[in-house]
């Protein structure tokens, strides 16, 4: 089967979280034989920050706008046998209009499901979307699952909707041997993001003020001058995908924070959360619905709802600490894995000739 998937981008992972997510899908993708090309547009902030290259079986095409681009892109889209646009494609409605003009069966993810419903409530239409809406095509992925589904269909017209979370490469990201600079007592990488701080002040600054004695680390982009660090949280700015495996290895605990809409929504687990716990890193997590489809609390995670919660992850005994992530990279192997979820999307790509089939009769 061929693919062909215009999307935000899979050669950079800095300041988003999609890079990693496509490089898990794909690669157990073209493990199974299919073929993909995935067009990505060439902007200077990811061309400056760039972790991937190639990888077998992907053909990676990077463009300077979407005129040159169209007629490159309008001949692969006839040759494919699957075409899917995704949020956050800058080219998102142009590229839309030709894969709903193909034969393709015709596909969009949506990675960014409660941040795209959450902009149409305030009448800020993101600007990857078709202004029809998703009525037109066959299937609508949906990176959240839960009582979001239902809203793609009265919101958007999405007639077939399914989730495909995210999942991990384990070859990637495995159990490696500790770094000193990574060291720490709590661990947390992410982008910066205003809606994510409150949690980080309670789950990780707050505990690192009351534990001076203690070793904080944050790994990730975009941090204002004014954060509030103190002298035992150190920081990294830039963790390419390859640095992930020593950052989480080295982490008595790691800490996962959940975006405003995605935490509202539920059902939205981060590409973080699998990769710490594929690295059999402790893992700490604010409380979202459906959290527990995923891993068991107490059992698989531990839950914060507030600082002292946190505190006494940290002071958790480490043979606990040591069962509760064997069990969820056990999980995490057995259910979140990327040939997991490329299992998922052929599944759900043979939903499209059913229906087809059942339209016809």
């Amino acid at each position: 089967m061929k693919l062909v998937i215009f999307g935000l981008s899979i050669t950079s992972s800095w300041g988003n979280g999609h890079a990693t997510l496509w490089r898990s899908l794909c690669r157990a993708l073209t493990r199974r034989g299919h073929r993909i090309t995935f067009f990505e547009r060439d902007v200077s902030w990811y061309a400056g920050a760039r972790d991937l290259e190639e990888m077998p079986g992907l053909e990676i095409v990077l463009y300077a706008d979407w005129e040159s681009l169209r007629p490159r892109a309008a001949r692969e889209v006839m040759e494919a046998d699957v075409a899917m646009v995704t949020s956050y494609c800058p080219d998102g409605i142009a590229a839309s209009a030709l894969v709903l003009a193909s034969r393709a069966a015709r596909v969009f993810y949506d990675l960014d499901t409660p941040v795209t419903l959450a902009a149409l409530a305030t009448g800020d239409r993101p600007a990857y979307l078709p202004p029809e809406g998703l009525g037109d095509f066959d299937l609508v992925l949906s990176f959240t699952g839960g009582a979001t589904l239902e809203r793609l269909r009265k919101e958007l017209g999405a007639h077939h909707v399914l989730p495909l979370y995210g999942s991990v490469d384990p070859l990637a990201h495995r159990p490696v041997a500790p770094m000193a600079e990574y060291r720490a007592d709590l661990s947390y990488l992410g982008t910066y993001a205003a809606d994510r701080q409150p949690a980080l002040e309670a789950f990780l600054i707050e505990p690192a003020r009351r534990l001076p004695q203690h070793r904080f680390l944050i790994g990730g982009a975009q941090y204002p001058s004014d954060f509030p660090w103190t002298e035992n949280i150190h920081f990294v700015r830039h963790m390419p995908p390859q640095q992930h495996p020593a950052f989480f290895s080295s982490s008595r605990i790691t800490l996962n924070v959940t975006r405003r809409a995605m935490a509202e929504a539920g059902w939205c687990p981060s590409g973080r959360l699998f990769e710490a716990a594929a690295c059999g890193t402790p893992l700490l997590s604010d409380a979202w619905p459906g959290l527990s489809d995923f891993y068991t609390p107490g059992q698989e995670i531990l839950i914060a709802r507030d600082t002292a919660d946190a505190m006494m992850a940290i002071r958790c005994d480490d043979a606990e600490l040591r069962r509760i992530a064997d069990r969820a990279r056990e999980r995490t192997l057995d259910e979140h894995s990327g040939d997991r979820r490329a299992q998922d999307l052929e599944a759900a790509l043979g939903t499209i000739a059913a229906t087809a089939m059942q339209t016809e009769a």
